[in-house]
Parts: structure tokens; sequence; C-alpha cells
């Protein structure tokens, strides 16, 4: 097939992209702004391949994002582009709502246009496929998990932009008929990670002497997905997903944020010792914590279990040693965007 991917120049689209390319026979077009989180690199492994095209293009941009869909000619979209960080949105969150809410209104307003013209057969099989999160759902108690069918209460600028994008894409359905599919996704993790995201964050302060900061108590809970079952699931949410529904996808994985900061530490300790001998966890620092910090985040990925076969490879444990080594091993790739995109600075105090 031929799909048009959004996003797919960042860290969970430029996965699903090396999955397609490399493990799949499908031609694949990115669109992608190239914003700050966004690196050309991250597609290295398949640039050469003549299945793999590249746009620059903003999808705020609606006359690009109809140019796009007439010269591709594809046969379905994955969506991903998106701002993505929560405490940017804190920050900042214009952007947020002109990306992941203007931005998916014009990629629905050219993929009905274009859908609507298919021949009958390319038009039964088109897709739209929104990727999205869970923090959607908002903040959990100690007990239970987000289903597809829990309320959406969204409680940042970022969570309540995306949670606006699904109720469009949802409409785009109910409305006119839109074949559409939407996923939900726990914390990705894994190789390039840009580096604000916690787990590359803690990884490369470590590395360079920093503080490994920790919000609040540390206690704050999330469900960690390695990046790479991630791109799987997307890829056959695609092909074998059934048009309207929408698919929530974990890792099975709960960890606190001191957990992942104390493992990641661990792993350091064995793979690269600091100079003075000492624990990597001497550098642990606890600092304010983030306004509105949702407590507690955890999917139930029964359904896509059920219905679609599919499983995570990777445990925490495995998935965070494979990161570490990524990161150890590719200098190249992280250190240009420490120096010029991102330094580790604190970000999201609300100021």
């Amino acid at each position: 097939m031929r799909i048009l991917i959004t996003g797919g120049a960042g860290f969970i689209g430029s996965a699903l992209v090396r999955h397609l390319i490399g493990q799949e026979s499908h031609e694949v077009c990115v669109l992608d702004a190239l914003t700050y989180a966004a690196t050309l690199t991250s597609l290295d492994p398949v640039a050469g391949d003549p299945r793999f095209s590249f746009v620059h293009g903003d999808i705020r941009d609606a006359a690009k994002v109809d140019e796009v869909f007439e010269a591709f000619q594809p046969d379905g979209i994955i969506h991903l582009a998106a701002e993505s960080h929560v405490d940017r949105s804190i920050d900042g969150p214009e952007a947020f709502i002109q990306t992941n809410i203007v931005g998916t209104f014009n990629l629905l307003r050219s993929a009905l246009g274009y859908w609507r013209g298919l021949p009958k057969e390319r038009a039964a099989a088109f897709r739209f496929q929104h990727v999205s999160t869970d923090e959607v759902f908002g903040s959990l108690g100690p007990e239970g998990l987000f289903e597809e069918t829990t309320p959406y209460d969204p409680r940042s600028p970022y969570s309540a932009s995306k949670a606006a994008s699904d109720h469009l894409v949802s409409a785009w359905r109910h409305t006119y008929g839109l074949p559409v599919l939407i996923t939900n996704c726990s914390n990705n993790y894994g190789p390039y990670h840009f580096p604000e995201k916690l787990i590359p964050l803690i990884i490369l302060n470590a590395l360079s002497g920093a503080p490994l900061p920790v919000y609040g108590d540390g206690g704050n809970i999330r469900d960690w997905l390695f990046v790479e079952d991630h791109a799987r699931a997307l890829a056959l949410v695609f092909s074998a997903g059934a048009a309207g529904e929408s698919y929530n996808i974990g890792g099975r994985c709960e960890r606190t944020n001191l957990q992942v900061v104390r493992g990641i530490c661990e792993q350091l300790d064995a793979r690269r010792p600091r100079a003075d001998g000492r624990p990597y966890a001497d550098q642990i620092e606890f600092v304010f914590d983030r306004p509105g910090h949702d407590r507690r985040y955890a999917m139930d990925a029964a359904k896509i279990e059920r219905d679609l076969g599919w499983r995570p490879l990777e445990t925490f444990e495995t998935g965070l040693a494979k990161t570490v080594d990524w990161y150890l091993s590719n200098e190249t790739w992280w250190r240009p965007l420490r120096e010029r995109a991102y330094g580790g600075q604190r970000l999201g105090l609300a100021k």
C-alpha cells in the first residue's frame, strides 16, 4: 500500500517508517515540518530505499496538505504529527492548539475530499489512522486501567489538544463516513528519542555529570511501551483494524518515575561506570513538581491483544537495556540535538 505518514521524522513516526520499509512491503511518504524534535537522521536507515520519499511541509498549511494528497495518491494515512511534550505545552500552549487541533482538521478536510474522489474499491480500503495518547483520559487512582470507553478528562494543554483532535477524527467518521481508526498509546521509549523526554534526559544528564531531576516525590506512575513494539501495533491496526474502532496500546510495564530513573542508573553503572566509582544514583535530585502532574496512567490493551493478536515483545528491563545501549553507541545522533535544540534545561514551570 501507499501510506502517507505525518510526523514521520519524529520519535514514534520514524520508528513506524523504519518498520514499514524495513519489515513490510509498503511505499511510504513522510510529511514533516522538521520542528525542533524531528530529525531526518532518524530516517537514515531507510533514506536510500526507493519505496521511501520525504516532503518537507507543515500540516497547518492546508494548501500543502492538499498538494501532498494529490501528488502521492495514498491508500491511507497514519497521522502522528503533533506537538507532544507536556512541559512545553504548559509554557506555550498556542503551538499545541495550532498543530494538534487545526493541523488535524486540515488533514481531515483534505482526506475527506480525496477519499470521496477515489474509485469504489480504493475508497473501501482507505484508512485515516490517528495516533493519540493515554493522557486524554486524565489521571487514574491506584487501581484500574484506561479502556477504550473511558471518558476523556484531559488535564494539560497537551492532553486537551490531543483530546480535541481525537474528537474531530471521531466526528468525521460519524458525520461524513470517513473510515477512521484511533489508537491511544502509553509512554513510549527507545532509540531516537528526543532528549527532552524523561528516559533520554536521564541517560544524557548522567553521562555528563549533571543532576538527574525527579519531579515531586518520584511516585508518579506511567505504563512504558518500547517504541518498536508500538510501531508493530500501529502497522497492524492500519492493515487489520476495523474502521471506526479505537485501540489502546500499552506495554503492561507500570513503573514510578523514580523506579525508571534508578533503573537507568543501574544500567549505566554496569555499562559505563563513573570515573570516581560512585553510583549514578548519587546524581538524583528531587525538584519542584510539574503543575497539574497526573499521578498515574495505565492502559488496558486487551482489545488489540484479543482482536488483532498483538503483544509487546519487550519487557521494561529488556527495552531499557536496548535503549541505554543505543544512546551509548550513537552519540553522533544525540550530541547535535543536545547542543543545538535542547540542552537539558527545566521546562514547564508555568511562570
